[in-house]
């Protein structure tokens, strides 16, 4: 069975597969174009966020059985029509699912307790005290959007923290000894931090606007470690100047490019400038899941799902 490798991984993703008796190509450079024009020589297909594999990608696909995404979520894949050609999606959320959890703690701890600021000012000769003192997590409810693999690793880091946790999710009865599960209406109520761990989706795209905003009883943080087209901006940038909003750790960006390896941007709009400027917010490069250990972890998962799918169909 002949597997394309589009982006570069681990190299004990490929090994391991070879080692398995697949023959891997890889292909890191090629346009979407040129890939169009062989694709149809293989029957699997390895890819992070290089390009999207649409409709028109897998029509030419003709052996294609699976596809192996190196992430956590499958939204540069049209699932339905693969689903519909019968082809097998594999993705690899427990991969960075710590490394997202341990990010998501630690942007809260810098924004509640100002250390970017602080250290700044430190290096610069500047000391000041009284200006930057902290709020404490302790004692605040935690609202999580979410209750998946990402999800649930950020509430467990919880612990100890003396937080409430409380979950919304699409799915019933997913609560547990980490969080419990409560409506949309009682997260509104109670929140106080909000982190979200959704995917990409038509009803989580723009998900967090000015209604949105609005709904919370209380001013609130907000961690965004999922996907940036989740949130709006503009509305974000109102809310944080209003007080709605007390801060923000944003790893992910409503302008990144799809294959998130850059922000996709001629001009830098106002809103987002706002964010660059502000001392509300902290911001990173979409690097949540992105440690040495879980790009391991993500090539390993990956791996054993492909390795469990061969032995099963022969």
């Amino acid at each position: 069975m002949k597997i394309l490798a589009l982006d570069t991984n681990h190299e004990l993703l490929i090994s391991g597969l070879r080692d398995a008796g697949f023959q891997v190509d890889e292909n890191y450079h090629s346009p979407k174009e040129e890939i169009e024009k062989i694709i149809s020589n293989y029957e699997g297909i390895i890819i992070r966020s290089r390009f999207p594999l649409d409709r028109e990608f897998l029509t030419q696909a003709k052996k294609l059985k699976f596809i192996g995404r190196v992430g956590a979520g499958l939204e540069n894949v049209d699932e339905k029509f693969a689903t519909e050609q019968n082809i097998v999606l594999f993705n690899a959320p427990e991969g960075n699912r710590d490394s997202v959890a341990e990010h998501a703690v630690g942007m809260l701890l810098m924004l509640l307790h100002r250390l970017k600021i602080a250290d700044n000012e430190v290096r610069n000769g500047i000391w000041k005290r009284e200006e930057n003192r902290g709020d404490e997590l302790m004692g605040k409810t935690v609202g999580i959007i979410g209750y998946g693999n990402m999800g649930k690793a950020f509430a467990q880091r919880l612990k100890g923290f003396g937080v409430e946790v409380i979950c919304y999710d699409i799915l019933e009865n997913i609560g547990d000894e980490n969080a419990r599960q409560v409506s949309l209406d009682e997260l509104f109520e109670k929140t106080e931090i909000l982190s979200l761990h959704t995917p990409q989706t038509p009803e989580t795209t723009r998900m967090v606007d000015k209604n949105f905003i609005a709904s919370f009883r209380n001013s609130f943080y907000l961690i965004n470690t999922a996907r940036g087209k989740s949130v709006v901006t503009k509305d974000l940038a109102e809310a944080l100047i209003s007080g709605k909003v007390k801060g923000a750790c944003l790893d992910v960006h409503e302008y990144e490019k799809s294959s998130f390896e850059n922000l996709l941007l001629e001009e830098i709009p106002e809103e987002f400038r706002y964010l660059i400027e502000s001392e509300k917010v902290i911001l990173a490069p979409h690097i949540a899941g992105w440690t040495h250990q879980s790009k391991e972890k993500l090539a390993q998962v990956i791996l054993d799902k492909i390795l469990a799918w061969k032995q099963k169909n022969g």
